[in-house]
């Protein structure tokens, strides 16, 4: 990059990551994901961690999706009347 475009972005407030930031986030990212804690043992590299973060990010929001489904027919099977059933019900919508 030229020295003048450099020193536009600068001029211009956009601020930057430097790279230990980005190492630092990926380390702390690396010792959220299962798949990649288990297997510390290796180097693994950001785009890994990145992939294994959306991976890992796809699979909670589908065990969410599933858990609420389930959520959803268990309180549909229960008695109305049911204070419990109704607190919960209120507590979802």
């Amino acid at each position: 990059m030229s020295s003048r475009g450099l020193r536009s972005r600068q001029s211009s407030g956009v601020s930057r990551i430097r790279d230990d930031q980005i190492t630092d986030l990926v380390s702390k990212l690396q010792l959220l994901i299962p798949q990649i804690r288990r297997g510390r043992s290796h180097k693994v590299s950001a785009s890994k961690v990145l992939q294994e973060t959306c991976n890992y990010i796809r699979s909670l929001h589908r065990e969410v999706e599933d858990l609420s489904h389930r959520l959803s027919e268990l309180l549909a099977s229960t008695d109305i009347d049911n204070d419990q059933a109704a607190i919960i019900r209120s507590l979802l919508m």
